[in-house]
């Protein structure tokens, strides 16, 4: 695992706890909807980085 996989994973998971925050402040559906997106391509990057698929 290095540094740039590890940043990807964080922040995506960083972004899921903005996910479950705004949904309970009840923002609007469009940037739950935008920041779920974002998640999911940071989380998705970062798995994909990892040595072990090569």
């Amino acid at each position: 695992m290095n540094g740039s996989s590890t940043a990807l994973i964080v922040v995506g998971l960083f972004f899921i706890g903005g996910i479950i925050s705004f949904a309970k402040q009840q923002m609007p559906k469009g940037l739950i909807v935008l920041l779920s997106i974002g998640a999911a391509m940071c989380l998705f990057a970062g798995v994909l980085r990892l040595e072990v698929w090569n």
